[in-house]
């Protein structure tokens, strides 16, 4: 089963910044091992772009479709057994990131 692994970071109490070697090496072991479908880190939400196209006409708005202190920082996508693989490795992702992590599987 794959799952998306969102990657939450917190503009009032944000994860360290030196993080990448470790990511890197984690992503590593993710390949490796078989879980690692894709990953990708995200622009800062002042770079998103809104694109609402169900009424008359189309509205694109600067800025992320919903303002909060927690916002979306990067993801992976992960082929996983089961869920509790996959919350094991989320696990390990959260201290490896120093950020939380959402896991949430595809339909």
């Amino acid at each position: 089963m794959q799952y998306l692994v969102s990657v939450i970071d917190d503009k009032d109490n944000p994860g360290s910044t030196d993080r990448q070697p470790a990511i890197s090496e984690f992503n590593e072991r993710l390949i490796a091992e078989g879980y690692w479908v894709f990953a990708g880190g995200l622009a800062a939400t002042d770079a998103a772009t809104v694109v609402d196209n169900r009424g008359e006409q189309t509205v694109v708005t600067d800025g992320p479709f919903v303002e909060s202190k927690e916002y979306l920082a990067g993801v992976w996508v992960w082929e996983a057994p089961d869920l509790d693989v996959a919350l094991r490795l989320a696990t390990e992702a959260s201290k490896v990131c120093d950020r939380k992590i959402e896991v949430r599987p595809f339909l």
